[in-house]
């Protein structure tokens, strides 16, 4: 199966094709940076994370953008609230984010721009578009964008221009405010939005952009006037992406974007999140409870980005088994013991059962394995079918591990472990899970010293301390494995 995207534009599924081959140009809305972002903003993200990975993993190159919105009503109004400018107001929202996208093993972006920093390029936009008469400038100073002169309004979100209020005038980028004809592209300085520093000189006097022009410029200054694919939440469909459309198509006269890809909301046991209610939790509040980074991710990649998914604590606990499932996995493979196929004595005529290495269908499930992921992301990104795929792999190689024993052929363990790790380049669980799990020198070598008073304990037949030196270091997260070998130690979350 070809790479396939759900187009909104087109509402269908449409193969692949980027504007220039082996090339892909993106787009994404990120945050408005007024507050700490929740899980579920990066439901979103990940998802953006999950097609960057994709793409690359594809053979794509990828030039991958996405904003901080850092001046609208929302910044401005918590910065008056501090007495601070709308500069110093956002800063720490945004290192934030980046923590926290970090966190969750989200690769950084080529680029974040903040609103702020494209300010002139915004008043060029918008003199641009007045120019071709698609823009004109109210009483008070604010300019308006004329719906009425771009008849294709309304392609995205399949709403009706005839049908929304003509003559209406919204200045406030709340959603509830902006179902309204026309929209502000620049708007009039209030004392309020000067006294935030919100606020720059233009040729329409002082004022400052409005929140569609912000991701229109940005886009267009850093990936050019037609974009291979731009995401963002569903809620961003109407206004915000349909007016992107209009402004953006308005002053180029190009297509802005081929393909549109837009992700569900995200629950949260059960409600829609909402900071005005107190039900949204952060990555960082999670983290600090105690759960582990890579099953937030697990769960976050669980359903296919255009699904409902349902974000519990009960499925974190379950997320973090199917992690652990997973090291265990990789630390079986890696450590299973092998044997070079030119060790093997005598010719294939003359060898014994005792000398010859059992051959293994491992090979053959790894690409099985990755050809089930590849048609599952390659289905819309299904990082429901593909985290299904790598499990049966994981599933399939453990009983054949168990069928013939080991050692094993070398070529044979370094298949699966080669496919273990190029699933997972795409999923980005392992070395998140890795890191959650590693402890420093000194921890590591009080764990290695309880491990060898447990042995002299289990030598003198003291079992009652030696259990208790096992409980010791499960309360610390710290798992024993005995075997013929000696005993190995992990730990999990």
């Amino acid at each position: 199966m070809t790479l396939r995207f759900y187009n909104t534009l087109s509402r269908r599924l449409e193969e692949f094709e980027p504007l220039e081959p082996g090339k892909v140009l993106i787009y994404g809305c990120g945050p408005t940076i007024y507050d700490y972002p929740h899980i579920g903003n990066f439901r979103t993200f990940i998802a953006f994370d999950l097609l960057h990975r994709f793409l690359e993993w594809s053979g794509f190159e990828v030039r991958f953008v996405t904003n901080m919105t850092d001046v609208d009503d929302k910044t401005i109004k918590g910065a008056l609230g501090k007495g601070i400018t709308i500069r110093e107001y956002t800063e720490p929202f945004g290192e934030a984010f980046l923590e926290e996208a970090r966190a969750l093993g989200i690769r950084p972006m080529d680029l974040y721009p903040k609103a702020t920093d494209y300010v002139d390029a915004m008043v060029e936009f918008v003199r641009r578009l007045e120019e071709k008469g698609l823009a004109y400038q109210a009483e008070d100073g604010s300019v308006y964008y004329s719906i009425a002169a771009f008849p294709e309004y309304g392609r995205l979100s399949r709403v009706d221009p005839e049908a929304v209020r003509p003559g209406a005038r919204v200045s406030m980028d709340e959603y509830a405010k902006e179902d309204v004809r026309d929209f502000a592209l620049w708007k009039a300085a209030k004392p309020e939005d000067e006294e935030a520093g919100a606020a720059w000189d233009s040729p329409w006097g002082r004022g400052r952009p409005g929140w569609h022009l912000e991701c229109s410029v940005m886009s267009i200054a850093e990936l050019g006037e037609t974009l291979d694919i731009h995401l963002g939440g569903e809620d961003l469909i109407f206004p915000h992406h349909e007016d992107e459309i209009a402004q953006s198509e308005g002053a180029t006269g190009k297509t802005f974007v081929r393909y549109w890809l837009h992700i569900k909301h995200l629950l949260l046991e059960g409600q829609k999140m909402s900071k005005s209610i107190g039900n949204t939790v952060s990555v960082g509040e999670l983290i600090t409870r105690g759960y582990d980074p890579a099953a937030i991710r697990h769960q976050l990649l669980s359903a296919q980005y255009r699904r409902e998914l349902n974000f519990t604590l009960e499925g974190l606990e379950g997320s973090s088994r199917a992690v652990q499932r997973l090291l265990d996995f990789e630390a079986r493979l890696s450590e299973c013991p092998v044997a070079d196929e030119a060790s093997e004595h005598g010719t294939s005529e003359t060898r014994t059962p005792e000398t010859r290495i059992p051959e293994t269908r491992i090979p053959e499930l790894a690409k099985a394995g990755l050809d089930r992921f590849r048609e599952g992301m390659n289905d819309d990104l299904n990082s429901a079918e593909a985290l299904g795929a790598l499990f049966v792999f994981v599933n399939e190689v453990n009983a054949e591990l168990d069928r013939v024993g080991s050692p094993i052929r070398r070529s044979d363990r370094d298949a699966g472990v080669e496919a273990l790790a190029s699933m997972d380049e795409v999923l980005g669980l392992l070395e998140l899970a890795r890191e959650a799990r590693s402890v420093d020198d000194t921890t590591e070598e009080w764990i290695e010293e309880q491990i060898r008073l447990r042995k002299e304990a289990r030598k003198a037949r003291d079992f009652a301390a030696a259990d208790a030196i096992r409980d010791t270091l499960a309360d610390r997260g710290v798992v024993l494995e005995d075997s013929a070998e000696g005993t190995r130690w992990k730990v999990v979350k």
